[in-house]
């Protein structure tokens, strides 16, 4: 069932306060948190991500969202690239898709060969493994979202200018693979989803409860608490014992644009509303006689 739209700000107003909250412990503890966000195209993973760090302090939370790689990261070891991402004491990363495109994209697009592909899933549980004993939080997202609502969602953004660069060549041409990514999928949960670090499948055909949900769900997983502080007070301003501000037309203002466009929309706010009180007068004298 879909969260209104009351219920759905509320509740995400309540829970960034409490991702603040972990946040501020997890500086104070100096705890390494990682969180990966994968799942199809459009499945919600950047609207669950930018809902979680919007209210959060950027300098020990990061979004990594890496580009394809270049032709001295294809001789590398395959992991080297998101190592250098990896958390310091004190931060938090949220990688929106990760070390999983071997398991995905490549896999199905033949960016990869056989070897690498199976060298790849013997060696991720493994990898993750030693991130947790080197003291790292490891929690993984998967975005499920249906084929209908994917559909819907890519024909939005087709519309929608201001969205059109979510769609890539390559994105289009995943559309026509859903089958072969399903599979992709399944072969990918039966090597990585272990007892020490599972996958965590978040329903996403409803955007707002999808975010709701993992939200909630990260908040459980890492036991933080209430960091106190004292309460925070504005000193008294300097008093001005004779600075003089330089005149404006020295500086250079941005045209006041916002300005304009406010001053339109009263002019048009008081035509209107001058336009319904000489009706309401009209009607009136109508009456009165």
């Amino acid at each position: 069932m879909k969260l209104s739209k009351k219920a759905y700000e509320a509740e995400l107003a309540r829970l960034q306060i409490e991702l603040v909250k972990m946040q501020e412990w997890i500086v104070h503890k100096g705890l390494k948190v990682v969180v990966i966000f994968e799942g199809r195209d459009a499945a919600g993973k950047g609207g669950a991500i930018k809902r979680i760090t919007e209210s959060l302090n950027p300098r020990t939370c990061r979004v990594v969202a890496l580009p394809k790689p270049t032709e001295k990261e294809r001789t590398q070891w395959y992991f080297q690239r998101y190592i250098t991402h990896l958390p310091s004491a004190g931060e938090m990363v949220l990688f929106d898709r990760s070390w999983y495109n071997r398991a995905g994209v490549e896999r199905v697009m033949g960016f990869c060969t056989d070897e690498e592909y199976w060298e790849f899933m013997r060696s991720v549980p493994e990898f993750e493994n030693q991130l947790i004993r080197s003291g790292i939080i490891l929690i993984k997202y998967w975005f499920s979202v249906s084929d209908d609502e994917q559909e819907d969602r890519f024909q939005a953004r087709i519309n929608d200018p201001t969205k059109q660069w979510k769609l890539s060549p390559m994105d289009l041409e995943a559309r026509s693979k859903w089958v072969e990514y399903s599979k992709a999928k399944d072969i990918m949960f039966q090597y990585t989803d272990t007892e020490s670090s599972p996958w965590y499948v978040i329903d996403s055909d409803i955007k707002k409860n999808a975010r709701i949900n993992c939200i909630s769900h990260l908040l459980s997983v890492i036991d933080y608490k209430e960091i106190e502080h004292k309460k925070l007070e504005l000193p008294k301003r300097q008093e001005n014992t004779g600075y003089i501000r330089p005149p404006i037309d020295s500086q250079t203002y941005v045209e006041d644009v916002a300005g304009k466009l406010a001053e339109d929309d009263g002019m048009k706010d008081g035509s209107k509303k001058s336009k319904k009180k000489k009706k309401k007068k009209s009607k009136n004298e109508e009456a009165s006689e």
